[in-house]
C-alpha cells in the first residue's frame, strides 16, 4: 500500500486488521481458560482443592477411624458409601469458595481487578468467565474422586439431574460467599479467613463426621449451612438413592441468592 493510499485508508476510518473489541462470547471464553490455567498451575490451590479430598476419601474409607452410619454391609465400602458423597462438596466447596476467594483476594490487592476492570470486558463477564474456570476444575475434581471411590469400593445410585442441580447450586452458593469475601476484606485477612471456614466446615458440615453426632441443638443449625446442605443432598441421592432433595436445594438456593446479591452490592474492585 502507498502512502497516498494509506492516507485514504486512514481518512476514510479502513484499517487491516480492523481494530476494536472481540465478540464478548470470545472474550468471556478467552478469559476463562487463563483463569483455567492459572488455577491449575497453582501449587497450592491444587493442594486444597485435589490432594487434600483426595487424601481424606482414602484415610477415612481405609482406616476405621470416625465410625459413619450406613445402609450397605462390607468393609470398606460401608465407609466410601457415605464419605464420597461428603468428599465431592468438600472438593465444590475447596474450589468454589476458598480457592476463588484467595486468589480473588490477592488479585484485587496487586491491581490485577481494576486493570482487568478497564478493559472491553465488562465486569460481570469477568466473573462469569471465573465461574467457567471454576466449574471446569470442578469437573476434574468430581471425574478423580469419583474414579478413587469406585477403587474403594463406592456403589452410587445414580441421580444424573438431582446431582447436577446439587453441585450447580452449591457451586453459586460457594462463588457468591467467595466473592463476597474477596470483594471486602483484604488479601491477608481473606487468606486467614477462608481456609479458616474451611477447617471448620469440614469438621462440623457433615462431611466426615456425621450431624447425628453432634448435640440436638446444633444439628438444626449446622443442617442450614451451605456445606451440609449439599453433602447431605448428594448422600441422600448417590447412597440412599433418594429423588429430588426439595429442602436441600431450596437451602443452597437462599445461600445463593444471598451470596450473589451481597457480592454484587458489595464487591470492591480496588
Amino acid at each position: 500500500m502507498t502512502a497516498t493510499e494509506t492516507g485514504s485508508a486512514a481518512a476514510t476510518g479502513t484499517f487491516a486488521p480492523r481494530p476494536g473489541a472481540a465478540p464478548l462470547p470470545r472474550m468471556i471464553r478467552a478469559q476463562a481458560a487463563l483463569e483455567t490455567r492459572m488455577l491449575l498451575r497453582n501449587g497450592e490451590q491444587l493442594l486444597l482443592t485435589v490432594v487434600i479430598p483426595t487424601l481424606l476419601l482414602v484415610l477415612f474409607s481405609t482406616v476405621d477411624i470416625i465410625p459413619v452410619p450406613t445402609d450397605t454391609a462390607g468393609g470398606a465400602g460401608r465407609s466410601v458409601d457415605f464419605l464420597a458423597p461428603g468428599i465431592l462438596a468438600l472438593a465444590v466447596m475447596s474450589t468454589a469458595f476458598t480457592g476463588q476467594a484467595i486468589a480473588t483476594g490477592f488479585e484485587r490487592r496487586y491491581g490485577v481487578l481494576k486493570r482487568l476492570a478497564v478493559s472491553p470486558l465488562p465486569r460481570w463477564g469477568l466473573m462469569t468467565a471465573k465461574t467457567c474456570a471454576v466449574l471446569v476444575t470442578e469437573v476434574l475434581q468430581i471425574a478423580l474422586l469419583t474414579a478413587v471411590a469406585l477403587a474403594l469400593g463406592w456403589s452410587p445410585h445414580a441421580n444424573p439431574l438431582s446431582v447436577a442441580l446439587l453441585l450447580l447450586l452449591g457451586t453459586a452458593a460457594f462463588s457468591g460467599l467467595g466473592l463476597l469475601m474477596a470483594g471486602t476484606l483484604k488479601a491477608e485477612a481473606t487468606l486467614a479467613a477462608a481456609n479458616l471456614v474451611f477447617l471448620l466446615l469440614l469438621v462440623g458440615g457433615g462431611v466426615i463426621v456425621p450431624l447425628t453426632k453432634f448435640p440436638e441443638a446444633a444439628q438444626s443449625v449446622l443442617g442450614l449451612l451451605p456445606i451440609a446442605a449439599l453433602s447431605d443432598g448428594l448422600r441422600d441421592v448417590l447412597q440412599h438413592g433418594a429423588g429430588i432433595p426439595w429442602q436441600n436445594l431450596g437451602v443452597l438456593a437462599v445461600w445463593a441468592v444471598l451470596g450473589l446479591g451481597a457480592a454484587a452490592r458489595f464487591f470492591r474492585w480496588e
